[in-house]
């Protein structure tokens, strides 16, 4: 009786195991039968967006997410066709509620979505689009919130799933990093009587920078808004040309707080994500002390890109082995048509991260944390010869 009764326990407690993590092993015993393997980023380190475009707007809510998707073998195949590739994020299912952004979107955007959806026809949830050598969701509206929440998650997670086409089965799953954050810390400077702005004090950190572009450069932008920075000053970050005969958005920020803001880390978090979320976090940060001058250079040498987002500080311009075959690391692809990013992940989240999330998906590939660098991860014994990335190097 004794023993029943403990066999009996022994089994609920397995059954409240695999309950509860189910998913897991659903991931492990997807990749063990199928041969499968996903690899997934997020084109950026950091997405940001306004936290309020009731005035102003700068960013909308826009996450973009890649993945590959493999055949284990030897060689292992890039797979483009058979499979659907589907995200949804953890603890968060809506953004309605969590930003205004769909009360402006028309106004500032010319577009009336539905709830939920992004400037790219995205939701929270949904089908990944196949290109040529990659699934891709772009525009996905996710804010830094999770349900019920009000406090920042700045590094959400995206599950990812690879289902047979045809049957629905699960092939493989992965869980990534989506980062995003509303911290731009424009009030430092603009809050009311700010130091750039002393005698201007409307209640609003926006109606305060713009009450002050309309003194100094004659506009009427207060009686415009929502105004949207790009409509005027173009942005390839949002591919808006603005007005050709004024400086690029980049540009024009750069120039005009060069001389009050510091060519320090903490300077950038004035306006990049930011003294609590810290986007800049990858290893050469981590290990290095890197900063993002290291890279970029001052706000005045920013100020001078002639294309910003689209011309900028390449890996190779240090790293001798690190051949780019594209001007930006994001785009730019390497061993067996993989993204740099897929094995070496996103732009300023370069694994190993700060972020203990963003290793998550290295560690359920290879049990530690990236680069991705242990072979039979995709192929199916060990190659012979030196192989790429074997030994991690360090900028000459």
């Amino acid at each position: 009786m004794r023993r029943t009764k403990i066999g009996l326990l022994i089994g609920i407690v397995v059954a409240l195991t695999l309950a509860a993590g189910g998913v897991w092993l659903d991931r492990r015993s997807a990749k063990a039968a199928t041969g499968y393997i996903v690899l997934g980023w997020n084109d950026l380190g950091m997405h940001c967006y306004n936290n309020d475009f009731k005035d102003l707007a700068v960013l909308p809510p826009y996450n973009t997410l890649w993945v590959q998707v493999l055949k284990k073998g030897d060689p292992p195949t890039l797979v483009m066709s058979g499979i659907t590739v589907s995200y949804s994020f953890e603890k968060n299912t809506y953004s309605v509620g969590k930003t205004n952004f769909w009360d402006y979107d028309k106004a500032l955007f010319g577009v009336d979505l539905p709830p939920n959806v992004g400037l790219k026809g995205k939701g929270l949830t949904g089908t990944m689009d196949p290109t040529t050598d990659h699934f891709v969701a772009e525009g996905i509206p996710i804010t830094e919130f999770n349900d019920g929440s009000k406090k920042s998650q700045p590094y959400q997670i995206a599950n990812i799933v690879v289902k047979d086409s045809t049957t629905g089965a699960v092939l493989a799953t992965q869980r990534v990093v989506t980062p995003v954050s509303s911290e731009m810390r424009c009030d430092n400077c603009h809050k009311d009587g700010g130091s750039a702005n002393r005698s201007i004090k409307t209640k609003s950190v926006a109606t305060n920078i713009l009450t002050l572009h309309d003194q100094k450069e004659g506009t009427s932008l207060m009686s415009q808004r929502p105004v949207l920075c790009a409509a005027c000053h173009g942005s390839n970050a949002l591919g808006a040309p603005g007005d050709p005969s004024l400086p690029n958005l980049s540009n024009a920020m750069h120039t005009k707080h060069a001389s009050v803001t510091p060519n320090t880390l903490n300077g950038c978090y004035n306006c990049h994500p930011g003294p609590k979320t810290k986007c800049l976090r990858d290893v050469m940060s981590k290990e290095e002390g890197m900063t993002c001058i290291s890279c970029h250079g001052g706000m005045s040498q920013v100020a001078q890109n002639p294309n910003p987002w689209l011309n900028e500080p390449r890996c190779d311009s240090c790293h001798d082995e690190a051949t780019q075959n594209h001007p930006l690391y994001r785009f730019s692809t390497g061993h067996g048509g993989l993204y740099c990013e897929a094995c070496h992940d996103s732009t300023h989240a370069i694994a190993p991260s700060r972020v203990k999330a963003d290793g998550f998906k290295f560690i359920a590939l290879q049990g530690s944390n990236g680069p991705l660098e242990k072979c039979t991860v995709c192929h199916s014994t060990e190659p012979s010869g030196s192989g790429p990335r074997r030994t991690r190097t360090h900028p000459r």
